[in-house]
């Protein structure tokens, strides 16, 4: 094997770097991997991308081994053995399933053979352009990947007569606990991989995934740092993010970019995608991020424009920590959530438009235009990002806690912050890992990575010890199957739990993340929780059901963008299906939320009991099914406010909030108020507005019994502070 291997990559270089595989650098999901066996001798794997359309080789063990040029991660269905013959042949074992490879009946290739014999041996022909070509020994036919055929390899060509009969090669290195295999859905590019192959992964990416609303897959797209000509379109349940200590790190030149195509331009229904810590350089000097919920926008330097919307309605958005060097453009987004960022201008308004800290917010007098600005952000700890060093190493970057500041975290070099080795990180994968096995893992004292994929869980995942830290990749989807909650927090100093999706199962969970057991006292002023980029969903891909999505009992949460979402379409939706009370429940003091969304919960869709909360932008929709004014009654009163402040608070302040309603079976039904509050001074309100959605019902009052209706005759109403 070692003497093929060594010529193999001699010769392949021009196309694969010997030292990195097609998508990434030692060390990522997509490279390196040696087993060592203590009873036997070390075994080298490779894998093969095919030149057809430079996607990975598989041996699918869901079709008996068959060999499948269409995959874009590496597992082990896509690593191979390769043995030297006597004969000057080659064979190939593969890893999946620990057979030979040979032609089969229909001379489709297949990892069925558990001895070497004429049928499992072939000669490698190398071409003019640094690939190779596989001939079978046992017909002379060449391997071909037939992409009208699934991109299946057959060996059946009588001569190599193009990209379908070429392949390259790409070692794996060996796995370390400082550079852990991340699983097959995370995708890990360097600069020294063809752009070539870099695209062919994005549109195969996009392919799947462009309007794969509720699907079950999960990918992370991480470049090291470096330059890339590449555009990445990037579509449901997908993050791109850089590698590097600061976006600039990492630039893309071409575009990184979400659109509304697969819905006709309409971005109402783009969620759950994020992009983190790139520089883009956009060809055509603007980009674009046409999104609404659960897609956020963080450490972005665009080196250009940006606008987010795509010529439809958008009903965004969060973005954070980044630098727009020319202008945002709003567009058709009803509002929009900015915090910490710089831009050169603003332009674009229609209901809610909230600006933290932000360096170049636009100016004007509520609500003409719609712009809250709040000139600097009180308290926040930025969400944790994944980097990796020139020996491929991986840490987790945990930003430090910063106050009363503007701007990005990062504008004058890499941000402050601590690096925490990988090998101090429990590396989770959805089809390996139980609740037990993490729970084991964390109560050891480890950090916790989660790769991309969904999680059914039996047990609580119990985050116990201070300072642990939580993050997901790729969106990775925590579903408790049992009805227990799918995680827990004590009351313990600095966790930090991002990058999550929580989906409610189909047996009702009384919460879904409880940050905090109930009556959770102590204070954690100096070293408080963080919860970033959290989701959570009850029904819409399947039937869920829980009484809160989330609730903190602990005291100095920092809450960084969470929309919590009861499904209003798709599956497994209606009133007496996908059942959830609340969205949000806070008990503790002095809690701190920006970007916080809340929808279609069936009574309060937020409810704040804690004293000192403060909450930097809203944005809520009533429940579209109510089946009638009857069964949506809060005792004598019409309906259930979207924002509760419990009747003992003191203390509470609140900015640019946007509630509205769509009754759409029901265009009678009327909610009394859409917030609902103790009329004191300490508790305040500002930037108010709401809005009947078509006019298809009734909020009668804004506040309390403050404020004009929005319904079909007005449809919209605004507060500018309240008391």
């Amino acid at each position: 094997m070692k003497a093929f291997l060594a010529l193999a990559l001699a010769t392949l270089a021009a196309c694969e770097s010997s030292n990195s595989s097609p998508d990434g650098p030692p060390g990522g999901s997509i490279d390196a991997g040696v087993d060592v066996d203590a009873a036997g001798p070390t075994v080298e794997y490779v894998t093969l991308t095919a030149m057809a359309n430079r996607l990975l080789v598989s041996s699918d063990k869901n079709a008996a081994g068959a060999l499948v040029a269409d995959r874009l991660g590496v597992g082990d269905w896509e690593q191979f053995e390769i043995l030297d013959n006597a004969d000057g042949t080659l064979s190939l074992r593969a890893r999946s399933n620990g057979m030979f490879i040979a032609p089969g009946a229909d001379d489709r290739l297949v990892a069925q053979s558990a001895t070497i014999g004429t049928a499992e041996e072939f000669t490698r022909v190398d071409q003019p352009d640094g690939t190779f070509a596989l001939q079978a020994v046992a017909n002379g036919q060449f391997v071909s990947t037939d992409l009208n055929l699934g991109a299946a390899l057959y060996a059946n060509r009588p001569a190599v007569g193009g990209a379908w009969e070429t392949f390259s090669l790409t070692r794996r290195l060996p796995p370390s606990p400082a550079s852990p295999d991340l699983g097959p859905d995370v995708l890990v590019f360097d600069p020294s991989v063809p752009v070539a192959t870099i695209q062919a992964r994005l549109d195969a990416l996009f392919a799947k995934q462009e309007s794969n609303q509720f699907g079950g897959e999960r990918y992370a797209v991480l470049f090291a740092p470096g330059s890339y000509a590449v555009d990445a379109n990037v579509g449901f349940y997908t993050q791109v993010a850089g590698l590097g200590a600061s976006p600039d790190d990492v630039t893309i030149t071409g575009a990184v970019h979400a659109e509304a195509d697969w819905f006709q331009g309409n971005a109402t229904q783009n969620f759950w995608r994020e992009a983190e810590n790139l520089a883009v350089v956009p060809n055509g000097g603007t980009d674009r991020w046409a999104v609404s919920q659960a897609a956020p926008y963080r450490r972005m330097h665009v080196k250009g424009s940006l606008a987010l919307d795509d010529n439809g309605w958008s009903s965004g958005g969060f973005l954070a920590d980044s630098l727009i060097d020319g202008n945002v453009a709003s567009g058709s987004q009803q509002q929009w959530f900015s915090r910490s960022s710089q831009w050169g201008s603003w332009t674009g308004s229609n209901w809610n438009m909230v600006f933290a800290g932000v360096i170049g917010a636009p100016g004007g007098t509520w609500p003409n235009p719609p712009y809250t600005v709040v000139d600097k952000v009180p308290v926040v700890r930025e969400k944790p990002f994944l980097t990796i060093d020139g020996q491929g190493d991986y840490q987790v970057f945990v930003p430090a806690l910063r106050k009363d500041r503007q701007g990005t975290s990062w504008a004058n070099g890499p941000a402050a912050g601590t690096s925490i080795s990988i090998a101090q990180f429990y590396v989770a994968r959805p089809y390996d890992d139980t609740a037990a096995t993490i729970n084991a893992e964390l109560a050891s004292g480890k950090h916790l990575l989660l790769t991309p994929g969904v999680y059914h869980l039996d047990d609580t995942i119990r985050v116990t010890r201070p300072d642990t830290v939580v993050l997901g990749l790729g969106l990775a989807t925590l579903v408790p199957d049992t009805g227990a909650a799918a995680m827990s927090v004590a009351d313990v100093d600095g966790v930090t739990i991002a990058g999550l999706l929580f989906d409610a199962g189909a047996v009702s969970s009384p919460v879904l993340l409880e940050v905090g057991p109930a009556g959770a006292s102590a204070s954690h002023a100096a070293n408080p929780t963080a919860l970033h980029d959290l989701f959570f969903r009850v029904g819409g891909a399947a039937v869920g059901k829980a009484g809160t999505s989330l609730a903190i009992n602990s005291k100095n949460v920092i809450g960084d963008h969470f929309w919590i979402w009861r499904g209003d379409h798709s599956y497994g939706v209606g009133w007496t299906m996908n059942t959830s009370t609340s969205g949000l429940i806070v008990n503790g003091d002095d809690v701190t939320v920006y970007g916080l969304f809340v929808e279609h919960h069936q009574q309060y869709q937020t409810v704040w009991n804690g004293n000192g909360g403060r909450v930097y932008f809203y944005q809520s929709e009533i429940p579209y099914d109510v089946p009638s004014q009857g069964a949506w009654m809060n005792g004598p009163v019409n309906g259930y406010a979207s924002y509760k402040v419990g009747s003992a608070v003191t203390s509470h302040e609140a900015w640019g909030l946007g509630i509205y309603c769509f009754f759409n079976d029901n265009p009678s039904v009327k909610l009394e108020s859409a917030i609902e509050a103790p009329s004191r001074p300490g508790v305040k309100f500002h930037d108010m507005v709401t809005v009947s959605l078509g006019g298809k019902g009734e909020i009668t009052h804004v506040v309390n019994a403050t404020g004009s209706a929005a319904n079909g005759g007005t449809g919209i109403a605004h507060v500018a502070q309240f008391p």
